[in-house]
C-alpha cells in the first residue's frame, strides 16, 4: 500500500480560500469555469490543428514543427503521469474534506502535478514554435485552465504550478531538440506517401 503525500500544509489555506470564493460566486460563473475545466483542452487541439493547416502553406520545416505539437503534448503528459505516480499526493478534496464544484475523484487518483495544466502548458509552449499568435492565445488559455482546476477544487495551487512547469519545460526541450532534425524529417516525409502532411500543394 502506497502512503499518500498530503500537500495541504503547502498551500491548503489558499486552496480553501479559492474554493470558498467559488462556492459564493454566481452560478453562471461557476458553470463557465467548470465547463472550461472539463472541456477546455479541446481548444488546444483546435489551435494545434490551425497551426498545422497554416504551416503546410509555409512548407518545409514549419509543417514538421506543427506536426510535432501533439506528439510533444503526449510526451509531456507521460512525464507528468510518471511524476503523479512517484509523488502520490492525495486530492485536496480528500485531505481537507471540503465540498467542491467538481466531484471529488476516488482515492488513488493523485493530484500532483496537474495533468490538465501540464497538457495546456506543453501545447502553449510548442505552439509558440509554430506561431507567436497561436502561442500567445494558447498561453492565455493555459493560464485559464490552470486557474480553473483550483477553482473547481480538483487541485492545490502548487499542483497546477508544477503542471505548468513540467509541461512547459518538456515542450521547450522537445521543440529545441526537434529543430535539429526538422529538415531531415521534412525530406523524409516529402519523399513518401505522407507528403500531404507537410505541403498544401
Amino acid at each position: 500500500m502506497i502512503m499518500a503525500f498530503d500537500g495541504a500544509s503547502i498551500d491548503g489555506s489558499a486552496y480553501l480560500d479559492v474554493v470558498r470564493l467559488a462556492r459564493h460566486s454566481p452560478g453562471w460563473l461557476d458553470g463557465a469555469v467548470s465547463f472550461w475545466s472539463t472541456y477546455g483542452l479541446a481548444v488546444f487541439a483546435a489551435l494545434a490543428g490551425v497551426g498545422w493547416w497554416l504551416a503546410r502553406r509555409a512548407g518545409g520545416t514549419a509543417a514538421v514543427t506543427a506536426l510535432a505539437v501533439p506528439v510533444v503534448v503526449v510526451v509531456a503528459y507521460g512525464v507528468d503521469a510518471v511524476m503523479k505516480l512517484s509523488v502520490g499526493e492525495d486530492r485536496p478534496c480528500q485531505s481537507l474534506r471540503v465540498k467542491t464544484l467538481e466531484a471529488c475523484p476516488a482515492p488513488g487518483d493523485w493530484s500532483f502535478p496537474s495533468n490538465h495544466a501540464a497538457i495546456a502548458a506543453a501545447a502553449a509552449v510548442a505552439l509558440f514554435f509554430v506561431s507567436r499568435r497561436l502561442g500567445a492565445a494558447a498561453a492565455a488559455a493555459a493560464l485559464a485552465m490552470a486557474a480553473s482546476r483550483v477553482w473547481v477544487g480538483a487541485h492545490y495551487p502548487h499542483d497546477v504550478v508544477a503542471g505548468v512547469l513540467v509541461g512547459g519545460l518538456v515542450a521547450l526541450l522537445s521543440m529545441i531538440t526537434l529543430g535539429r532534425w526538422s529538415r531531415s524529417l521534412d525530406g523524409w516525409i516529402r519523399s513518401g506517401r505522407l507528403r500531404p502532411l507537410v505541403t498544401a500543394s
